[in-house]
């Protein structure tokens, strides 16, 4: 953990000389390969759940997640701790960029779970919870999770971030989506875990 921070911070002191570059598609890509890939790994592909990864996510989630770390709305603690500084670099054009850049980019494989946990999750996924008010997962994120738009890319994320966000959510640490608050409202960390590790792995 203290390698990843230190990274972090280098990163945040980087950005300040490079965040100009990313005011054309080229300028993106070398933000991306050379900052923001301290964390989110090459291409995006990061390789721990504390950083999400960002190939193929939709460009307008990407987006409005950059303009929630710059303007403080996204107030969650690894926002705090590694995107605030981050975003207070870059401008419209930057986001823009770095949102194009990832969207492109090819998403990562999901990883298959405990056979039973999929198997609940499935369910929660396709179907939600009724007896709970709880939505199917596919209403808004798509049959494969592939997301649209403001409504993320779920597929090939790392199963235990999508679960520490729904958390976020639930307790309201992260409160910039209000619609999540209140799907997780009354799931249970069991189903919260179940929902997770199959949406990761489509």
């Amino acid at each position: 953990m203290k390698t990843i921070i230190a990274l972090a911070v280098g990163a945040v002191l980087a950005a300040g000389s490079t965040a100009a570059l990313a005011q054309d598609q080229e300028g993106a890509k070398a933000l991306a390969t050379g900052v923001c890939s301290a964390c989110h790994g090459p291409q995006g592909h990061s390789i721990s759940p504390v950083f999400p990864n960002l190939a193929g996510q939709q460009s307008a989630y990407i987006t409005l997640q950059l303009d929630a770390f710059r303007s403080h709305e996204r107030g969650d603690p690894n926002a705090r701790a590694y995107m605030w500084g981050m975003a207070s670099q870059l401008s419209d054009t930057s986001i823009k960029g770095l949102a194009d850049y990832y969207a492109a980019q090819k998403p990562a494989v999901g990883e298959i779970g405990d056979k039973p946990l999929m198997a609940e999750g499935q369910k929660i996924y396709t179907q939600g919870i009724a007896a709970q008010g709880v939505p199917a997962c596919a209403s808004c994120h798509g049959k494969d999770a592939e997301g649209a738009g403001a409504f993320p890319r779920l597929a090939g994320q790392h199963a235990d971030y999508l679960v520490a966000q729904l958390q976020g959510f639930q307790s309201g640490t992260r409160a910039n989506a209000p619609i999540m608050a209140n799907v997780v409202r009354s799931m249970s960390p069991e189903q919260i875990k179940a929902a997770a590790t199959y949406a990761a792995s489509r």
